[in-house]
């Protein structure tokens, strides 16, 4: 479970966070972004990028899902940032979140939490177990986050590309305390989350989902969903976004009784990590606008995501679903990134994982 730290040095940032020509990111070259904002490498190599988290000292947590390992990428004081794996061994780590000094991680079957983390970076302490979680690894790359009342979430995906199986376990998100106790189920009928948010305003629960796969290129569309009330049910397995009766799954219960979604995403854009701004540095505009990371689908005829979207809002209505940052994806149809989650800076800036490149951005704007 604990393993020695290993040490990698990043790339060569300097505190104004540019990047020498040789530690340049070729997935940044050729992404289109509105008039103003600019991409750059933030950490150029780290292998499988995925859930990020922040502390309160700066040191940022990254999860993956491939390698077993968790990274903390520290900045120096000359500006430099490296990248120190504080465990290994794990089984898709891919959730991380930070809450009252400690470090919680989720893999598969368990959530581990690492108390006062940030102070223990060069000697991680042992691990102390939260909970435990089904063992199905069918989506089951865990997603986790605190909410504003201070209790840990976690989405708990079918273990299937669709089924019937308990919703007390499976198609789920799930609420606890900090130390694993009290846990209940806040939405149900949700196929496989991997990215959840709360309102800055109304402090409620907005989430993606992925649609299931195999009825076709363009059914059904991907979810952004809005919880309105705890114990809310989104329709999986007999109803896809609120429209759409499943074939195999119809019988067990009515769209009318399934809360549709905020925005029908594209169809396999396989939407993960949702933010919502709240910075001073992008233009007024995007303040409390829904950011979304599209990994990209896996089995369409023709490719469609690999790209951030931004939706934006009316009260909890959307009004549009547009690309904001693109070019992942090539004219040839080949891949060159794959956005998984998207963290705020103390500056405004966004950062941006990717588990394909191997690398985190950071997205800013300037006028000038």
């Amino acid at each position: 479970m604990r393993t020695p730290v290993r040490l990698v040095v990043a790339c060569c940032a300097t505190a104004a966070f540019a990047l020498s020509a040789a530690c340049a990111a070729p997935a940044v070259e050729g992404i289109t972004l509105p008039a103003g904002f600019h991409i750059e490498p933030w950490v150029p190599d780290i292998a499988n990028a995925r859930s990020m988290a922040r502390a309160a000292g700066g040191t940022v947590f990254v999860g993956t899902r491939q390698g077993g390992v968790v990274y903390a990428v520290r900045t120096k004081a000359d500006g430099s940032r490296e990248v120190l794996t504080i465990a290994q061994g794990l089984d898709m780590p891919n959730g991380v979140a930070v809450h009252g000094g400690a470090l919680y991680v989720a893999e598969m079957a368990k959530i581990w939490r690492y108390d006062d983390i940030e102070a223990r970076l060069d000697a991680p302490p042992q691990p102390v177990l939260v909970t435990e979680l089904p063992a199905e690894r069918h989506h089951g790359w865990r997603y986790i986050a605190f909410g504003p009342d201070g209790k840990l979430y976690v989405a708990i995906g079918a273990p299937c590309n669709t089924c019937d199986r308990d919703q007390e376990d499976f198609a789920t998100i799930v609420r606890m305390n900090p130390d694993g106790s009290g846990r209940e189920v806040v939405a149900r009928g949700v196929r496989n989350s991997v990215g959840f948010a709360w309102h800055p305003v109304t402090h409620e629960l907005w989430f993606t989902d992925n649609g299931r796969d195999l009825l076709g290129d363009d059914v059904p569309p991907c979810e952004l969903n809005r919880l309105g009330r705890v114990g809310e049910n989104f329709g999986f397995p007999f109803c896809h976004a609120g429209t759409i009766v499943d074939p195999d799954f119809g019988k067990l219960g009515r769209c009318a009784d399934a809360t549709p979604p905020v925005q029908a995403l594209g169809p396999h854009v396989a939407p993960l990590g949702v933010h919502f701004y709240t910075g001073s540095q992008f233009p007024a505009g995007y303040r409390n606008q829904v950011f979304i990371a599209e990994h990209g689908s896996w089995n369409r005829t023709t490719r469609i995501g690999y790209r951030i979207t931004l939706v934006k809002l009316d009260g909890n209505r959307a009004v549009s679903y547009t690309p904001f940052a693109s070019g992942w994806l090539k004219p040839d149809g080949t891949v060159t990134g794959r956005p998984v989650d998207l963290l705020q800076l103390p500056d405004g800036s966004l950062l941006v994982s990717d588990d394909k490149a191997g690398a985190i951005y950071r997205i800013s704007y300037s006028a000038s």
